[in-house]
């Protein structure tokens, strides 16, 4: 057998211009069917995939999404370019090895085994772009992760099986001034309440310790307490009302397992410990402003029990104004409910954006195909009157 590694053979010629023109045309159209079949529009095609976001955080790890999509679909289309340019250009022609000679000869592409400078590039450029894709990494991490003091809100958010609790723990309004304190929030055992269980140990009564592993109940110091605070049941969705245009921290903690806080719009999502000093655990971020009103659902993105699905909850974002007369009208009526406060605001009292779930273990759930407008919870012109007091101008 004849092997020859070089020069082409007189029976060998490549497709024509107008062929290849043909081809690309074809998957040219193909990649335009495909977007439109989709439904997407342009904006949601550069997105990849993923949720617009409602943060400058949430901006910039969707910028740096887009870019590393860009990126490996750039290498794709290389590689792809490759295998299809060798499977046109150097395949078997028919009648190849039917010569004159009684021996057939096949013929082989040139080959580059051992080409240095070529091994050498194929190399180096995956280092080059792992590096590249490390450093904005790093400096969209660093824009994310970035706390600055005395943000104007802060939040206590609390998880447990299988909903959520949220406190104001600081709030400083619109014109500077504090209208929550954080003096008046507090940290302590969420069984200061209990009633005592003793049992009989050699004919003395002792204090049965209950959870935690036997260990005292105040491990647990680390729960947070506000005057303000919303509570999620199975009957009714928490609402965190937020304004815009506002730096917050979120200060996280977990009550029994973890859990973990998402908002999709948010695009980042952070964990929630239970005993977050013994588990190494930083349990706040910030985010420095929401730059839109609307609702926005929030969900649980870690397995955490039967009802994990089912823990959702609801962050409304409003004018910076409606916020603050809010906090006050709440700060006025502590008794009043949450659904209460936000009627007082013109802002509807129910999540607009899911629903609570069935304790009962059902295979089917009964969800209304309308929940309201999630862009505009607004009630004024609704027929809406505001509470006594309220000014939300």
């Amino acid at each position: 057998m004849k092997l020859t590694h070089g020069g082409r053979s007189s029976a060998r010629r490549s497709p024509s211009a107008s062929r290849t023109v043909k081809r690309v045309a074809a998957l040219s159209g193909f990649a335009l069917t495909a977007l439109f079949v989709t439904g997407c529009s342009p904006e949601e095609a550069v997105r990849f995939g993923w949720p617009a976001g409602v943060t400058p955080e949430g901006k910039s790890m969707l910028l740096l999404w887009q870019w590393a999509v860009i990126a490996a679909l750039a290498m794709g289309i290389l590689v792809w370019g490759l295998i299809f340019w060798t499977i046109t250009f150097h395949r078997r022609k028919k009648n190849h090895d039917v010569l004159k000679n009684t021996d057939a000869e096949a013929e082989f592409p040139r080959q580059t085994g051992y080409n240095v400078p070529l091994e050498l590039a194929y190399t180096a450029i995956p280092f080059v772009l792992i590096a590249v894709l490390f450093y904005f990494t790093v400096i969209t991490q660093n824009t994310v992760e970035k706390r600055e003091d005395n943000p104007a809100v802060v939040v206590d958010v609390t998880a447990f099986q299988w909903n959520w609790k949220f406190g104001y723990k600081s709030v400083e309004s619109n014109d500077g001034a504090l209208l929550i304190d954080p003096k008046d929030s507090k940290s302590g055992s969420p069984f200061d309440l209990k009633i005592k269980d003793y049992y009989e140990h050699e004919g003395e009564q002792e204090e049965l310790m209950g959870p935690a592993g036997g260990r005292n109940q105040d491990v647990r110091d680390y729960l947070a307490f506000d005057q303000i605070e919303v509570l999620g049941t199975s009957s009714e969705i928490p609402i965190l009302l937020l304004p815009t245009n506002k730096r917050i921290q979120f200060d996280l903690a977990a009550a029994d397992v973890i859990h973990s806080f998402w908002v999709p719009e948010f695009l980042f999502k952070r964990d929630l410990f239970p005993f977050p000093e013994q588990n190494h655990q930083d349990p706040s971020f910030q985010i420095s402003e929401i730059d839109r009103e609307g609702a926005f659902v929030g969900r649980c993105a870690e397995m955490c029990g039967t009802y994990h699905a089912m823990m959702n909850f609801e962050v409304r974002a409003v004018s910076p104004q409606v916020f603050d007369a809010y906090i006050n009208w709440r700060k006025a009526n502590p008794d009043a409910t949450n659904a209460e406060a936000l009627t007082a605001v013109c802002q509807e009292p129910e999540s607009v954006v899911t629903v609570p779930f069935d304790t009962r273990r059902v295979a089917t759930t009964d969800t209304p195909e309308y929940l309201g407008d999630a862009t505009n919870t607004s009630t004024l012109g609704k027929g809406c009157t505001p509470a006594e007091g309220v000014n939300l101008s």
